[in-house]
């Protein structure tokens, strides 16, 4: 036997071991069949000032700066299988990106992943903003909502993930049903403020259990998410999972052109997904999601 045959089967044998990957499934990757992705995450960061600490009538100030990084546990679940790699960029990085950047973007990686990135960050930048900087030379850029429908159409595949500021959102801060967005949705927005949430916490259901993202998932060991985006059905697409006893989507999937497109309307880090994300069964079910993406 050939030494690189060996050192493929112990490879194989890892990744079963590491992510319960099914007899096909290992079959897909010996014969090249299932893709490594190539993943690139937008959203799930915060900058936290504070606290505020009053020290007279006159005086308050904020003492302490924290970067955190919400979106480390679905970085280190797309990476535990070993087969997919992933890079993980504030939504800040995204909105300041300079004309041409973003592009690029889509035509390097495989999946693209929205998480609480509200439609503002596609659709303006800061230099509108700073027009005194530039006289009066006419400034506009290339309509980033429109570059994302059309990299779908072409092949490319994304996630689009819940919370406040993602689908219609707070308020309708998350404004993805507003925009050519809609159109590749796997779901419809509400109109209204689409948030549901309870301290009692939401669990999911099969809808499709045979679909391959539940592959080996036990939907009903998931613990309670905090809240989640209310959605509707679209027609056409498949709803994989529900909220139990809510009825409204929990995963929906779709095929737009040669892209394929998933929503997960909860959220994938805290707070919603503070117990989510010490699931046992959290970083399969992402994997199961890239592997699917990228298999169509």
């Amino acid at each position: 036997m050939r030494v690189d045959t060996i050192v493929e089967d112990i490879v194989l044998k890892d990744l079963l071991c590491k992510d319960n990957l099914s007899t096909s499934q290992a079959a897909q990757l010996r014969n090249g069949s299932l893709e490594m992705a190539k993943i690139y995450y937008i959203g799930d960061w915060a900058v936290q000032l504070g606290p505020v600490y009053a020290e007279t009538s006159f005086n308050h100030a904020p003492k302490g700066l924290d970067l955190i990084n919400y979106g480390k546990w679905l970085v280190s679940a797309v990476q535990s299988s070993g087969r997919h790699e992933i890079v993980s960029v504030p939504t800040w990085d995204f909105y300041n990106m300079p004309p041409g950047e973003y592009e690029k973007v889509l035509e390097e990686y495989d999946i693209i992943v929205f998480s609480d990135v509200e439609a503002k960050n596609f659709q303006l930048h800061p230099q509108f903003f700073n027009r005194h900087l530039f006289g009066t030379k006419i400034l506009t850029f290339p309509d980033r909502i429109r570059l994302t429908v059309e990299a779908i159409h072409a092949g490319t595949n994304v996630m689009f993930l819940g919370g406040w500021l993602s689908f219609n959102g707070e308020m309708g801060k998350g404004g993805w049903g507003r925009t050519q967005l809609r159109d590749v949705l796997p779901c419809e927005c509400l109109e209204v403020e689409d948030l549901r949430e309870s301290t009692e916490g939401f669990v999911a259901e099969g809808a499709i259990p045979e679909h391959p993202i539940l592959n080996g998932i036990d939907l009903s060991s998931m613990p309670p998410v905090l809240g989640f985006n209310i959605v509707k059905p679209r027609p056409g697409c498949d709803v994989v999972a529900r909220w139990k006893g809510e009825g409204s989507p929990a995963i929906s999937v779709g095929q737009f052109g040669k892209g394929r497109v998933l929503a997960y309307t909860s959220d994938p880090a805290p707070h919603w997904g503070c117990n989510f994300v010490f699931w046992d069964m959290y970083a399969k079910l992402w994997t199961n999601a890239c592997d699917w993406l990228v298999s169509g």
